[in-house]
């Protein structure tokens, strides 16, 4: 890993740049398979399906039979660790209901909000590398709990044409209604435009490689909305000599076994810490299936050595990771600074696994700085509010002259008679 000691303020920005390419260097490709899965339909996603995953594909829809056979393929050890966190997953974002606001705002004026489900969500599950099951309970849990009606899945095949079983087990345990064997660039313009087979969605979720991420990006332009812009995965830890170096070495590694894009930071006031977590790296990198995978994000990742709190928490703040290890001796002071974090994990024995899968919270985050401005995947991720109101006569009294004045001001003045007529007519009618 790359050290890097007492950084200068304007340093920050190069130093924490994320080893991801630009939108305008793979948005060309995004766009001329979106223009031709518009045109062309299901015969230009099977044609990508071949190009990018060296698989022919002849039936996208996954059939009942293969989620009997997949079901049968995941061992019970496996699935009952599926259930605990879906139940989990369930609790925390159950609790994420709201009732109805409703004010008088004004005498005889009434205003409420009444949250409604978005009816049809489109996941995407990636199924390259890693295939990522524990992302349907981040997503068909709450979808499910929110109440939309059609939840349409998609994840690329493997070079047998099949999908994951464990992938195939979770969707169906978790009321996915329809389940596509696509990947990549053509499942997020599939699901965007529609074709005779996949549904078209009203928005978009789901994590994914730097192409996906565009796509989504690009979806947004033809009436479809995502989540959020979530690519390659990262993670920033802030530790001290309280730490456990082994613990803090397994999720720096945790997050760089998930592709070689992914990033990694330690930020501490502790050298000697630094060195242990360093040390105990090259240790446990060994020892992981992913090992080529996680040392070339390990290569991309910085060990960072600041004086103080303040600067640690400036610089935590201006880098925004999606998810932030917080195992200090004043963790207090961390809390209450951090502004921009997808998630947050606290203490020695609160590792970043535990939110990707079982612990409750989502693991639908975003990335590249995005935590400045996004949240993480909730509740109301899959709902959109709606604001109704009612005006009695005495409530139009009320508050009829402010909006005849303050539409002449704009020069609306078909918006001032709106008001002007029904003012009229109560007048006339109280004669």
């Amino acid at each position: 890993m790359n050290k890097i000691y007492n950084p200068k303020k304007e340093d920050w920005k190069t130093i924490l740049k994320r080893p991801t390419k630009s939108v305008a260097d793979i948005e060309s490709t995004v766009n001329q398979v979106f223009e031709e899965v518009l045109d062309g339909g299901d015969a230009v996603i099977k044609k990508y399906t071949e190009k990018f995953d060296g698989v022919v594909i002849n039936n996208l829809l996954v059939s009942d039979d293969e989620i009997v056979e997949a079901n049968s393929l995941v061992s019970v050890e496996l699935k009952e660790a599926i259930l605990l966190a879906k139940e989990n997953i369930d609790k925390f974002h159950a609790a994420q209901q709201t009732e109805s606001v409703h004010v008088e705002t004004a005498t005889g004026v009434d205003c409420w909000q009444v949250k409604r489900p978005i009816e049809k969500v489109g996941l995407y599950i990636p199924g390259g590398t890693a295939p990522l099951f524990s992302t349907i309970l981040m997503l068909a849990v709450p979808a499910n709990i929110a109440g939309c009606t059609e939840i349409v899945l998609c994840s690329p095949p493997n070079k047998e044409g099949k999908i994951h079983p464990a992938i195939l087990y979770t969707a169906n345990l978790c009321g996915v209604t329809k389940i596509f064997k696509v990947g990549g660039i053509q499942a997020i313009a599939g699901m965007t435009f529609g074709t005779n087979t996949i549904p078209q969605v009203y928005k978009i979720f789901g994590p994914g490689n730097q192409y996906v991420t565009v796509a989504k990006q690009i979806a947004t332009k033809h009436g479809v909305a995502i989540d959020m812009p979530a690519g390659p995965s990262e993670l920033l830890v802030v530790a001290d000599d309280t730490a456990n170096p082994s613990f803090v070495a397994s999720d720096l590694l945790s997050q760089s076994e998930h592709g070689v894009d992914s990033q990694v930071i330690l930020v501490s006031l502790s050298k000697q810490l630094l060195e242990e977590v360093e040390k105990e790296i090259e240790i446990q990198i060994n020892d992981l299936p992913r090992k080529d995978i996680a040392q070339k994000a390990i290569d991309n990742s910085k060990l960072i050595f600041v004086e103080d709190d303040q600067t640690a928490q400036e610089l935590i703040n201006e880098y925004g990771p999606e998810h932030y290890i917080v195992c200090v001796e004043n963790e207090n002071s961390y809390l209450s600074a951090i502004t921009n974090a997808g998630s947050v994990f606290i203490g020695n024995y609160t590792p970043e696994s535990a939110g990707d899968y079982a612990s409750g919270t989502n693991h639908t985050l975003p990335t590249n700085g995005y935590a400045k401005q996004y949240s993480g995947v909730n509740l109301d991720s899959f709902m959109k509010s709606m604001t109704f109101q009612k005006i009695s006569r005495e409530g139009l009294q009320e508050i009829g002259t402010a909006i005849e004045l303050m539409a002449e001001a704009e020069g609306l003045q078909a918006h001032k008679n709106a008001v002007t007529l029904r003012l009229n007519s109560i007048i006339i009618g109280d004669e």
